[in-house]
């Protein structure tokens, strides 16, 4: 007698295809294509940025070391045994100190002194955020002061390109904030982006904070705005932008209330905050006030110098404060090329909040009795500027774009490094 043995019946259709995947598989998925898309969308931003970037930090580092001038110069001003040791002069300097020993505030005066500079400097004089981050990274890394500032700042520069970027591109397309992301990289005062500078986390934290106002994530603007006052003074341009936009948010009654109102609170705490702490410490509420002016003969005159800087450097002269003739004459043609792209953003007819910022930040610049010679750096973050420029970049071909801005990018390790931290005060 034959025993016939039943047919297994799958549990399935064999056509509908595989089972549903593991909820782990899934998740790598995910994530997988999350960071593909990521790769495809910031990633020709960061190449191009950190291509010109390197190139032009190649030519300043070979110049630099051609020269040979930093070996006979003090390790606080320009002086080192190696080349690079100059990235970490001069304001690197004071942001080391503060991060190994914190802040000493005074005002103490020079003995005897009778010109401008009548108080001693004081590291009261540097916001806390970046020194903060170096200290952070370095206990967290291992690496020293001096390694933790530079990246911070190389890692910070790379987060302001891609910033930069997301602004052009809302206002005008990707290709354009693919360039805007190229002129930040060679764009006069580059130089301190790869330094112990405080100015690429500025410039981050500006960007990201005006690109969450335009998508109107208030509460996001107001912590980016609010860490912003605690790296910078000029973060009051920031305020003020958020301010308009938050005030304009509030009259149209799209958002609500309670978000633009609490950005509108948040923003200015970290700038006051620090401002009243200094004051507390000096026994003098203007103490900040005080100690740029009577340390570093740093105040807000109105433009009289600016007007006065004008007034010599075409000429050849340099009867004016803080006199650095090559320095000054590459500001010079900074501040005429910025007072030209400034009309030409307008007609674009920018967000409020873009235009109170750039606008705001160029009279803070350019308003203010300084050495000058800082001003090529001091404009770094006017990157809204950038979009007419980048705007019409668009228009070329891409690898004609890539060679204009390789051509900048070996320029700008003459003008945007050597210049500066070599025939000037960076």
């Amino acid at each position: 007698m034959t025993t016939t043995v039943p047919a297994v019946v799958p549990d399935r259709d064999p056509g509908a295809g595989p089972g549903p995947a593991p909820a782990g598989a899934a998740r790598r998925a995910s994530w997988t294509g999350l960071l593909r898309g990521a790769a495809r969308r910031y990633g020709p931003v960061l190449a191009v940025f950190g291509g010109l970037k390197l190139t032009g930090f190649a030519v300043f580092m070979w110049l630099l070391d051609a020269s040979g001038d930093f070996r006979t110069r003090h390790p606080r001003f320009g002086g080192g045994a190696h080349a690079w040791d100059v990235l970490a002069t001069w304001d690197g300097w004071w942001y080391q100190q503060i991060a190994a020993h914190g802040y000493h505030p005074a005002l103490e005066p020079v003995p005897g002194a009778t010109g401008l500079i009548t108080l001693q400097g004081n590291s009261a004089a540097f916001f806390p955020l970046y020194p903060a981050a170096m200290r952070l990274v370095s206990e967290v890394t291992g690496l020293g002061l001096y390694g933790a500032g530079m990246l911070v700042s190389v890692v910070a520069s790379f987060a302001a390109a891609l910033g930069i970027h997301a602004v052009t591109a809302r206002l005008v397309d990707r290709r354009a904030g693919l360039a805007a992301a190229g002129l930040w990289a060679v764009w006069p005062g580059s130089g301190v982006e790869w330094a112990v500078y405080s100015d690429s986390l500025y410039v981050a934290l500006a960007a990201w904070a005006c690109h969450a106002m335009l998508t109107r994530r208030w509460l996001t603007a107001g912590l980016l705005t609010y860490m912003a006052g605690l790296n910078r003074p000029t973060a009051v341009a920031l305020i003020a932008a958020l301010a308009v936009a938050a005030l304009l948010a509030l009259y149209r009654g799209r958002d609500g209330l309670a978000r633009p109102l609490t950005a509108l609170l948040v923003a200015p705490l970290g700038l006051v905050g620090y401002l009243g702490w200094v004051g507390l410490e000096t026994g003098d509420w203007g103490g900040y006030f005080a100690l740029q002016r009577g340390a570093w003969a740093h105040t807000f005159d109105y433009g009289r110098h600016t007007v006065d800087v004008f007034a010599n450097v075409p000429v050849g002269h340099d009867d004016y404060l803080s006199a650095w003739p090559f320095a000054d004459l590459i500001g010079v043609c900074v501040v005429l090329l910025a007072v030209v792209l400034l009309p030409l953003l307008l007609r674009r007819r920018p967000p409020a909040a873009l235009v109170v910022y750039t606008v705001v930040t160029l009279v803070l610049v350019l308003g203010s009795q300084q050495i000058f010679a800082n001003v090529s750096r001091y404009l770094l973050p006017l990157f809204p500027l950038f979009v007419p420029l980048a705007a019409a970049l668009r228009r070329l071909s891409l690898p004609l774009q890539l060679l204009l801005l390789g051509v900048a990018a070996v320029a700008s390790g003459s003008y945007a490094g050597y210049a500066l931290f070599e025939l000037g005060v960076p």
